[in-house]
């Protein structure tokens, strides 16, 4: 019986790989035992999951400059390796997920040690360095989208396209007009991911106060750092902006459902989950992100209509014009809304999971 074999689902600790970790095993766990594996960063993301076990390793990057640091990571990844091993050969799980991130790669690997199947997620449109490190021992790679870059072709063949990870509540409702649209207010929410935005906290509250003196009716929903709550509220206050501020929530649903656009950076999940609710949004990259992957994610969604890209170094000039465009011709946020209608995710957990029984047999 299926509900006997147990599945590990190995992840990174940022909000960008919890999220897509926790709906596969939300949707896996009628079918399987799951287990999830991820470093401590990940813990203020997880709340009611009795029937999910969490277990935390302690990892780290090896991709630093100072050579002392990378040798920390390489030790700190070994002993983690060891447990992970020791893990595996107590629990036997019958599969090994690898979700991105640099904490999922000593549990990978310990399963391929095992000849436990290894499957691995990308959800950018850049393949991860703890994916590209991890394909060779994978028995399949799963893809959000086509066109992924980093993957060489002769990985072709383990390929399998299965969608976005998107969190079911997310799913579940699709956000076609804001519930107060007879208020004729327009809603912007800024979020900068589970990490946030420094610079969201800086540039835009002063964009934010220059559009509220060209526009009528607006409300604004920010995530920033605690620190810069007390000076944005003084700045917003000053000019009778109607606003709420908030550090980083997981329950982002109850502002999503409220707005009219979205500033938001470009994490694949993120990005992903605004399509799905069908939200407009303006893209921001986060410049450092490896590989400029955030702008692949932004660009890939920029061309596909649902979106607006704007590069972090044209913030302070062009977010302001961007903004005024958008509330005097609200049509554009229309026909992003229509093209995202193109676009769904509900089958992804049901593909991955005709895939797993397709390797185990089940």
């Amino acid at each position: 019986m299926a509900l006997n074999k147990k599945i590990i689902i190995a992840t990174g600790g940022t909000g960008g790989h919890i999220f897509p970790s926790l709906s596969l095993a939300d949707f896996l766990k009628n079918k399987f035992k799951i287990e999830i594996i991820t470093d401590k960063r990940g813990l203020k993301f997880v709340e009611n999951t009795d029937e999910i076990n969490i277990k935390i390793i302690s990892s780290d990057t090896i991709f630093k400059k100072n050579i002392m640091n990378i040798f920390y990571g390489v030790l700190k990844n070994i002993f983690s390796f060891i447990k992970c091993l020791l893990l595996m050969i107590k629990e036997r799980p019958v599969m090994v997920i690898g979700m991105g991130g640099y904490s999922s790669f000593p549990t990978c690997i310990a399963a391929f040690c095992l000849r436990i199947p290894v499957l691995i997620y990308e959800n950018n449109l850049v393949l991860g360095r703890a994916n590209k490190f991890l394909l060779p021992f994978a028995n399949k790679i799963l893809v959000s989208t086509e066109n992924i870059q980093g993957i060489k072709e002769k990985f072709n063949n383990k390929i399998v396209r299965c969608g976005y990870l998107i969190r079911r509540n997310f799913l579940e409702s699709v956000i076609e007009e804001k519930s107060n649209s007879s208020e004729d207010i327009f809603s912007i929410l800024i979020m900068g991911g589970s990490q946030s935005a420094k610079i969201f906290g800086e540039i835009i509250p002063d964009i934010i106060v220059k559009l509220a003196n060209n526009v009528n009716k607006l409300r604004i929903y920010q995530q920033c750092l605690d620190h810069q709550i007390s000076k944005i509220e003084k700045k917003y206050d000053k000019a009778k902006i109607e606003f709420e501020l908030f550090p980083f929530s997981k329950d982002m649903y109850k502002f999503l459902k409220k707005t009219d656009l979205v500033i938001s950076r470009s994490g694949a999940s993120s990005l992903s989950e605004l399509v799905n609710l069908r939200i407009p949004f303006i893209a921001i990259p986060l410049p450092s992100s490896i590989d400029n992957h955030q702008f692949e994610n932004a660009n890939y969604f920029k061309r596909k209509g649902y979106c607006l890209l704007l590069e972090e170094r044209y913030l302070q000039n062009q977010l302001f014009e961007i903004l005024i465009d958008l509330k005097n011709n609200q049509n554009v946020l229309f026909l992003m809304k229509k093209k995202m209608r193109e676009h769904s995710d509900k089958e992804t957990c049901s593909k991955i999971q005709k895939l797993i029984e397709s390797i185990l047999n089940v």
